[in-house]
């Protein structure tokens, strides 16, 4: 049976000898909110010597005083190793309620898709695969801030890091075969640093496919409300759709309106606008970003070199079957897209990735458009 943790004392018990590595999981609330909120975090324990047996599973409730606190260190302590499954909200979770970042990381996930065993497969999935347990899948859409748990809910909480550490065995044997450990590392740093870092998106009109269709100037007004609109989400802790919703952003910069009572009269015509911060938008318009001369323009996408993107994308799915990667671990089509706009290459393909597509990118990137479009 789990162990149900309820106070910091309890907590600390468990890890008053540090093991070498934890399983790690949260179950968390996003309906309401900006943030993750954090209703359950689950922690499997090796203890050292145990063999074979299954490991202690702690449920631990950070609705309870001080429970929070008493995890961060757990969570900082680089001796301790984390394995977690796909855990990019869980960081977040985290670090909005803990104030840290787990680390260091062994993302099982992501450690499957670099063994070649396939891209994002879910936990339930990949346990199956490399254990042949079958887990029950029942308490995905669970009310997980609701006290007490139901016991369905407590099983289906173990499970999620009670396969953890086999997991791991069995993946880091595959990539240490492999010789991609330092690939897993790699992406397991940058992870972290990209949530300890976490802010608002710089240009946010880019992930907006109607923003392709606004001139420039309503470009500049769309990354000024959008800019705004993350910023109050933050702070009142509300889904970014609750303040403004995409639809009406877009409208708003399309056309901006003549004054304060125009806006307003947008405003009231919109089921779902924010009428009472009309002054605030107003605002939010009227506030030019000190670095509006440097804004992408999000219609670079119906101009963008479709043909030298085609060789770009042949040319990463030759090498990642060489490598016997899934398809999209090496290089995503965004990401591909972002090096052909800017011919700087994004954060996302430094390091592992850079090395081993460099020598069949660069000759596509610096290859006259007239060359590009001339192969077949």
């Amino acid at each position: 049976m789990p162990d149900w943790i309820t106070t910091p004392a309890a907590l600390q018990a468990h890890f008053e000898v540090k093991p070498a590595r934890i399983g790690l999981d949260t179950e968390f609330i996003r309906e309401r909110t900006y943030w993750p909120q954090l209703a359950l975090v689950q922690i499997a324990i090796e203890r050292e010597g145990e063999g074979e047996a299954e490991p202690t599973i702690l449920l631990v409730d950070p609705l309870r005083p001080g429970i929070a606190a008493a995890l961060a260190p757990i969570l900082a302590d680089t001796d301790i190793l984390k394995i977690v499954h796909s855990p990019s909200e869980d960081l977040v979770a985290f670090k909005h309620a803990c104030g840290v970042v787990p680390k260091p990381l062994f993302d099982t996930q992501q450690a499957a898709a670099l063994a070649g065993i396939g891209s994002g497969l879910g936990y339930q999935k990949l346990v199956e695969q490399l254990t042949g347990v079958a887990l029950a899948k029942g308490e995905t859409r669970s009310d997980w801030m609701r006290r007490p748990l139901s016991p369905s809910q407590l099983e289906y909480a173990a499970d999620d890091v009670l396969h953890l550490f086999a997991m791991h065995d069995a993946l880091d044997g595959m990539l240490g075969q492999l010789g991609r450990r330092e690939w897993l590392a790699e992406d397991a740093t940058r992870t972290v640093i990209n949530a300890e870092n976490e802010g608002p998106e710089r240009w946010p009109h880019l992930s907006m496919r109607s923003a392709q269709f606004l001139d420039q100037a309503a470009q500049r007004r769309l990354v000024r409300l959008l800019r705004w609109r993350d910023v109050y989400a933050r702070d009142s802790d509300k889904p970014r759709s609750w303040i403004l919703d995409n639809e009406l952003a877009v409208a708003i910069a399309r056309q901006a309106p003549a004054d304060l009572d125009a806006l307003q009269r947008q405003l009231d015509a919109h089921p779902k606008a924010p009428r009472k911060l009309g002054e605030t938008i107003w605002a939010a318009l009227a506030a030019v970003q000190p670095d509006e001369d440097q804004i992408p323009d999000a219609g670079v996408a119906e101009t963008r070199d479709k043909q030298r993107l085609r060789l770009l994308q042949d040319a990463v799915a030759n090498r990642s079957a060489a490598l016997g990667l899934p398809d999209g671990v090496l290089a995503s089509r965004r990401w591909l897209e972002a090096l052909l706009d800017h011919g700087d290459w994004p954060d996302a393909l430094s390091g592992w990735r850079r090395a081993a597509l460099e020598p069949d990118l660069a000759p596509l990137l610096t290859a006259p458009a007239d060359a590009s479009s001339s192969r077949g």
